[in-house]
């Protein structure tokens, strides 16, 4: 479940991805297989061999990309979350929704 975005937040982040753009959204997150994760990113491209590309550059796995039609990303949590938003310059997304040290 996500909670604690705007409207026009998510309809931006819709928009970069459906633009072939690297987007990043982040958001309350709640979900029972993990417990102690409270937030979630969503690094989202519509150009699938893109963020393939982009997610090597960061350890991530291509299997680990939610193949939704529209809108495919990564979702990012724990120290991935954390570590990638900062070497992105996007800390300030998680900063939003819990201490984070620069």
């Amino acid at each position: 479940m996500a909670f604690g975005i705007k409207r026009d937040e998510l309809k931006q982040w819709k928009k970069e991805v459906e633009a072939g753009n690297i987007a990043f959204l982040t958001h309350y997150w709640a979900d029972d297989r993990f417990p102690q994760m409270n937030t979630v990113t969503k690094v989202g491209c519509r150009d699938v061999d893109k963020l393939k590309q982009w997610g090597r550059k960061h350890g991530l796995k291509p299997k680990w990309i939610h193949e939704d039609e529209k809108y495919p990303h990564f979702d990012l949590i724990g120290s991935f979350e954390e570590d990638i938003l900062k070497a992105e310059g996007k800390i300030d997304q998680l900063k939003r929704f819990k201490s984070v040290e620069r």
